[in-house]
């Protein structure tokens, strides 16, 4: 039977790469984005958010197969709180009824191997107390600071810790929804392109996210693995972040962090 997955994120990079490949192996795709999407949503805001819960809802029926978190945003400001973190969970609560409906509801969203990289202590305490005023505040201040860089890898962070606690809690794996955070390293998409024309940022990114095995990643080697995850073929991996970073994590970290 055809599954019926929705993707935010879906106009480009990793969203569009998984768009294409559900859709190759038969899925229903229910896209979600700014534009060029089934669901036009600015996830950016809360009633974006809302609007984008009660739209899918609607296109699936009330039973939906999967979901995928791809969308997100790189400027340094209170809108990757908004988008990178509240887009993702509260898309993720609202839908979570329609996903406790389907034989095999699944959830993936995007991480990033940012996450494991220093941040902001209270600005990830904040995301996942669901203070979204006081979070985008404390994000405003890091930017009036001259600490903007903290803001991306807090919201990654959170969005992990957030996972990891959320996939076991009541609705979830008791209701046989597997909850998992994709991790990539640094992937070839149009957010990317501009760092990658600048041989001084390719150098720090180099630094920060080194990728011994085969380099930087096509938008297509996470989008493989968000598929695989929201698959009926996932039974049992959940709560997991699954890094695709060609290495990177394995040589940042110690070898008895895992």
């Amino acid at each position: 039977m055809p599954r019926t997955t929705a993707v935010t994120g879906s106009a480009s990079g990793i969203g569009a790469a998984l768009v294409k490949s559900l859709e190759a192996r038969g899925d229903r795709v229910i896209t979600v984005d700014r534009v060029d999407a089934m669901v036009v949503a600015d996830l950016a805001t809360p009633e974006g958010r809302a609007d984008a819960v009660a739209a899918v809802t609607e296109r699936c029926g009330g039973v939906l197969d999967g979901l995928v978190t791809c969308a997100g945003t790189s400027v340094p400001s209170p809108l990757m709180v908004e988008v990178n973190y509240f887009g993702t969970v509260e898309l993720a609560a609202g839908l979570q009824p329609a996903l406790a409906a389907a034989e095999a509801g699944r959830v993936a969203v995007v991480g990033s191997i940012s996450g494991t990289q220093p941040n902001d202590t209270e600005l990830v305490d904040l995301c996942l107390a669901g203070r979204t005023t006081d979070a985008t505040a404390r994000a405003a201040l890091l930017v009036e600071q001259g600490t903007p860089t903290l803001i991306y890898p807090s919201t990654k962070s959170a969005l992990a810790r957030w996972a990891r606690t959320t996939c076991v809690s009541p609705g979830w794996a008791d209701a046989g929804v597997p909850l998992n955070v994709v991790a990539p390293g640094v992937v070839l998409t149009p957010m990317s392109a501009g760092l990658m024309d600048d041989p001084k940022m390719r150098a720090v990114m180099d630094a920060a996210v080194p990728m011994p095995l085969n380099g930087y990643a096509p938008p297509e080697a996470p989008a493989e693995l968000l598929a695989w995850l929201v698959s009926e073929a996932n039974s049992h991996v959940t709560g997991q972040v699954v890094y695709v970073d060609g290495g990177a994590e394995a040589t940042l970290r110690p070898a008895d962090h895992y």
